[in-house]
């Protein structure tokens, strides 16, 4: 019986020298104790998907609609007053996260997709011209392909990809032969959650900025794992997104330069983002809300920021030691398997890769290895993860995903790798 709670612990020394840190946590995660197959555990590995939300987080977002439930910004109430408050507190909550600036360089969106577009859309379509390039990598999710492709049709510029190595890395032999005088952004992700490799983002960053080009950090896998200083990195923009933080769904950010960010037009239009409506045109409000047409999603933003003071409470250097002796050991049983192949870098070739593995097995395929292990109360994740190009290009239709994070356990690693062995067994015999 483990008596204290994370929310009981607030000396920070005392934080670093936990060690176990998923025991310190678990009672703030009570649906990794539900079993909804009364047979089996529950085990949830399904972290790069959507991560599980604490209870700090949930209580959070209910005494928001209990106690100050307000629209933000317009109202001289006190209701109002007390909302905008707190909903800013949450901006300037991710600024602080981030190491920004300022937090007018934060842009509430829905998730990190609805980033990307804001970029592609209002900062693509202003600047990009005929016979441009946009450089992105084959292991991008399709919310970094999709808006590209859509604003390189309007433009009638070129869309490029960087392959990647034999070990599932970045080529960063072939982004240099790809990166040239057309090249005007670089849109990248920053952890891949397919592959799991970490992305060298300094040396392309110096290399994009050489070239005179912009960089966008599609940074969804990373911000919940380690320490991201976007003044450190150099970039020009990093999209995030709230459910993958410990935070709420309906949340995501942009983060920007206030140069960058005042340049651009506003993407939706409508309430909050303006200044002056007349009737025969509208002036813009001053940076973040310029970007933010609206009401809001409060709550989500509140929520979004209790959950980056968890996380922060917990340390992302704790968190971060404690995923990678995870995935080292994840990576030292899978690989004993027979015919299962590992796409990605082993934590050996990569220290910082992603507390994941994809892999896929010889003649079987990955969603019925998915379905069986649900069937054992072990949730993963099977399909293309959003990556098809990638898939295409190493010439596999889907992969199965075993995804981590701070709560799961070795003993959740050794029953999902027990079933794993008896899901193996029967559908080989079964074939």
């Amino acid at each position: 019986m483990y008596i204290w709670k994370i929310t009981k612990v607030v000396n920070q020394t005392i934080m670093k020298t936990l060690k176990n840190l998923e025991l310190f946590v678990r009672e703030d995660f009570p649906i990794l104790d539900k079993n909804f197959n009364k047979k089996e555990k529950l085990i949830y590995l399904d972290h790069a998907a959507t991560t599980q939300k604490p209870k700090q987080v949930i209580k959070r977002i209910n005494d928001y609609y209990l106690n100050s439930n307000a629209n933000v910004h317009r109202g001289a109430h006190q209701l109002s007053a007390k909302a905008t408050e707190e909903f800013e507190n949450a901006r300037l909550s991710i600024k602080n996260y981030i190491k920004a600036d300022s937090e007018k360089e934060i842009i509430f969106t829905r998730n990190a997709t609805e980033a990307i577009n804001i970029v592609a859309k209002s900062w693509g379509e202003k600047n990009l011209q005929e016979n441009d390039e946009i450089l992105l990598s084959i292991m991008e999710h399709h919310s970094n392909i999709v808006p590209w492709q859509l604003v390189a049709e309007r433009n009638k510029c070129k869309v490029k990809f960087t392959k990647i190595t034999s070990d599932g890395t970045l080529d960063i032999e072939d982004f240099k032969n790809k990166l040239n005088a057309n090249t005007k952004i670089v849109s990248i992700v920053h952890i891949s959650n397919t592959l799991g490799c970490c992305n060298p983002i300094k040396q392309i960053t110096q290399l994009a900025k050489n070239n005179g080009s912009l960089v966008l950090v599609d940074a969804c896998q990373s911000l919940a794992h380690a320490e991201v200083d976007v003044k450190d990195l150099n970039i020009d923009f990093l999209a995030g997104s709230g459910h993958k933080l410990c935070g709420p769904t309906g949340i995501g950010f942009l983060w920007s330069r206030e140069e960058i960010l005042d340049r651009m037009p506003p993407l939706f239009g409508g309430g909050e983002m303006i200044q002056d409506v007349f009737e025969e045109k509208s002036t813009w409000a001053d940076l973040p809300h310029k970007f933010e047409a609206g009401t809001p999603a409060i709550a989500e933003a509140i929520g979004l920021s209790e959950a980056l003071n968890y996380l922060n409470k917990l340390g992302l250097k704790n968190i971060q030691k404690y995923e990678k002796e995870l995935t080292e050991y994840l990576f030292e049983k899978l690989l004993s398997f027979k015919d299962l192949n590992i796409i990605g870098p082993n934590p050996n070739q990569d220290s910082k890769r992603a507390s994941l593995a994809s892999f896929f097995i010889n003649d079987i395929h990955s969603n019925d290895i998915a379905e069986i292990l649900d069937s054992k109360g072990i949730c993963i994740r099977s399909g293309h993860h959003c990556c098809q190009p990638l898939h295409k290009h190493l010439n596999i239709n889907s992969t199965a995903r075993v995804s981590m994070n701070f709560t799961t356990t070795k003993q959740d690693i050794d029953i999902f790798i027990e079933k794993l062995e008896e899901t193996i067994s029967f559908l080989k015999i079964n074939s």
